[in-house]
């Protein structure tokens, strides 16, 4: 359980429940249906917003193949899929990943030097943005692992045209390591394709031992 403490959290519905997916095969279908519609649709850098049904279906698709592979079947304390829902429904308002994985240098594909608790998959519903459920999902994510995995570092990845995004995890004490220039990323197209699209990612790091001052410093 974790406590959000901007201003937008004053604005959060009463009592919401932050729980893990556990791997389990229908909690992942949820959530990839869910993260086409919070993500993708509308997708920073341009994306459609509206999909066409087979843009839909090859989404849910690729958004279930890569949960189940991420997710489901692995050791506990190695990768989780924290959900976020309404007390009383059960509705699904957000979701944040968190596995251990390589660290690169440098870029996506510079040569790796260490393993750490990587986060992913961030995405929170369009109609309960701007009340703390991205920051209440990173703390979560946060608070798995440091105190049940035992890490004193998260890392994860952002787009760098995402600047919502980048600002949130600099509030929240994140620092860039580095920037990819020569990333690439699927583009929901008004076309009704999906398109390799070129784009820019950022690699970011917070020391998780370092409490609130760990914000102040640039490292």
């Amino acid at each position: 359980f974790s406590v959000s403490f901007g201003l937008g959290a004053l604005f959060q519905p009463r009592g919401l429940v932050t729980k893990s997916a556990r791997g389990e095969i229908s909690s992942l279908l949820d959530a990839s249906d869910f993260f086409v519609d919070a993500f993708w649709v509308g997708k920073v850098g341009g994306g459609a917003r509206e999909l066409s049904d087979r843009q839909r279906r090859q989404l849910s698709s690729l958004q279930f193949t890569e949960f189940r592979a991420r997710y489901a079947g692995v050791s506990r304390g190695q990768a989780e899929l924290i959900l976020c829902q309404l007390p009383n429904t059960g509705e699904m308002i957000g979701c944040a990943g968190i596995e251990v994985s390589p660290i690169p240098e440098r870029s996506l594909k510079g040569p790796t030097t260490r393993r750490g608790p990587l986060m992913s998959n961030v995405a929170v519903s369009k109609k309960f943005r701007r009340k703390g459920i991205g920051e209440k999902l990173v703390k979560e994510a946060e608070r798995v692992a440091r105190y049940e995995w035992g890490y004193d570092d998260m890392f994860l990845y952002v787009e760098q045209r995402n600047t919502a995004a980048v600002r949130l995890y600099q509030k929240l004490g994140y620092r860039r390591l580095w920037v990819d220039k020569d990333a690439r990323t699927l583009l929901p197209t008004t076309k009704g394709r999906l398109e390799d699209a070129p784009t820019k990612i950022v690699c970011m790091r917070k020391r998780l031992n370092l409490g609130f001052i760990g914000r102040l410093l640039p490292f």
